[in-house]
């Protein structure tokens, strides 16, 4: 009879023994930054969207507002539930072929305060500005924001732009007032490399620089000797076993007497390794949680067949992995790797985690 022991602490040690020299290596695609670069301004401004929450965990709500009539608000992250009318923060995108200058950076600022004055909403406590490449000259500028104050100031007085010369006699002169008592050190740029960093934090990393996976290597055989990583699927499987052949079936050893429960046992563990091997793989080829959102998946339909009424715990068990087979499993990268005796063995991994039992009246 095997007790837990401590499984977790053993299995990635045995399974990495058995995996060792698998060598998984990536294809060659374009670099994140790269990738970026091909964007298209709508594909940017998601990009934006994704990275903005992981910069401060006080935004309680991140919104994207790019588009025509955005009025200088491409992407909007409140710290407060008053959103726009309390403190927030925007952030610009602007993706163009070349760095970000002065010159297209202006119209921005301009827009905005004509935006506040119109009362379109309030003046964000930080403005942002989000490119693929910022031009030095650009960087250079905002490290000087009273610099920066003068040189919109005296633009403002002589330019031609719509945005300004649509506004009334009065509306100029508050936007005028507006940037005049404004801090200009609200306004900054922000660095690609920045934003790739803290992107690779996000749950949308994945999704949107996956790597193509390496081969799956070979799935592992079960080990000759049982091992502590399978005590608490085998003990519910034991269980089982005794319920339908008895005293006779209430050890390995005596299993291994009855031939139809010594295959039944083999086959149980070929899947449980052939799911471990999954496992492992994930856990070296893709993001933290791909493996568990398999086990997820699969817990979520099955377990309401665990839970129904069935003539013997081998009955259940035998009805939770044929519908095993037929879930429907969350389109990521590792979906596609997952065979059909790896729906057997996740069943068994969750009967380790005890979110499935066999025996009637046993939790599921």
């Amino acid at each position: 009879m095997l007790d837990d022991g401590d499984a977790a602490a053993n299995r990635d040690k045995a399974v990495k023994l058995r995996l060792s020299g698998a060598g998984l290596h990536f294809p060659s695609l374009p670099s994140p930054k790269k990738q970026v670069f091909a964007y298209d301004p709508n594909e940017f401004e998601e990009f934006v969207e994704e990275w903005v929450p992981a910069l401060n965990a006080r935004y309680v709500r991140v919104e994207r507002h790019g588009g025509s009539g955005d009025h200088g608000v491409d992407v909007a992250a409140y710290l407060t539930p008053q959103a726009m009318e309390g403190e927030w923060h925007n952030y610009q995108c602007k993706h163009y072929g070349d760095a970000l200058t002065w010159s297209k950076a202006a119209p921005e600022i301009r827009k905005l305060f004509a935006s506040v004055v119109q009362k379109r909403y309030t003046l964000p406590s930080r403005y942002i500005f989000a490119a693929p490449i910022i031009g030095r000259s650009l960087v250079k500028q905002f490290a000087r924001p009273s610099d920066t104050r003068a040189k919109f100031l005296a633009e403002l007085a002589s330019t031609r732009d719509p945005v300004i010369t649509a506004l009334s006699a009065a509306e100029r002169e508050s936007v005028a007032s507006l940037a005049q008592s404004t801090d200009f050190s609200m306004f900054e740029p922000v660095d690609m490399d920045e934003m790739l960093d803290l992107h690779k934090t996000t749950r949308h990393w994945a999704d949107r620089f996956a790597q193509p996976l390496p081969p799956r290597p070979q799935v592992m055989n079960p080990p000759a000797e049982y091992t502590p990583l399978e005590a608490r699927y085998i003990q519910k499987l034991l269980d089982a076993y005794r319920e339908e052949w008895g005293e006779e079936a209430d050890t390995l050893e005596r299993v291994a007497e009855i031939e139809d429960a010594r295959d039944h046992l083999n086959r149980q563990r070929e899947a449980f390794y052939s799911a471990e091997s999954l496992r492992v793989f994930a856990r070296d080829a893709t993001p933290e949680g791909h493996f568990e959102a398999v086990l997820d998946d699969i817990h979520a339909i099955v377990v309401e067949v665990a839970r129904g009424r069935h003539p013997s715990a081998l009955d259940r068990l035998q009805a939770v992995l044929v519908t095993a087979g037929q879930v429907v499993l969350t389109e990521t990268i590792l979906a596609k790797q997952v065979r059909p005796l790896d729906r057997k063995g996740v069943c068994h991994h969750l009967a380790n985690d005890d979110r499935l039992t066999w025996r009637q009246g046993g939790k599921a």
